[in-house]
């Protein structure tokens, strides 16, 4: 796996990032966490999330992505992993 310099940071992600934007609607937590392990084991570093995932958002599973990435990083060596997350702001019926 190649890495970058995370603009003027002193982190070093893969050049392949694994996008979560789906987790917790169009597969469960037991696969997510297969997907993540399979990732890793690969080289990847890198894990894109944010509060509005799964999207499309809708209020019975907004932050379910994150939720699960949670449950998978208790297990993780932490320090080894670049979590890339945002927040989208106040929304009419999320939450």
């Amino acid at each position: 796996m190649d890495f970058v310099q995370l603009g003027e940071s002193d982190l070093n992600v893969s050049k392949v990032c694994l996008g979560t934007m789906t987790f917790g609607d169009q597969n469960t937590q037991t696969e997510a966490h297969e997907q993540l392990d399979y990732a890793v084991a690969q080289g990847i570093n890198f894990i894109d999330t944010a509060e509005m995932y799964p999207v499309p958002p809708k209020a019975e599973t907004y932050t379910r992505t994150e939720t699960i990435i949670g449950h998978w990083l208790k297990n993780q060596a932490r320090d080894q992993l670049i979590i890339g997350s945002k927040i989208s702001g106040p929304n009419r019926g999320l939450g």
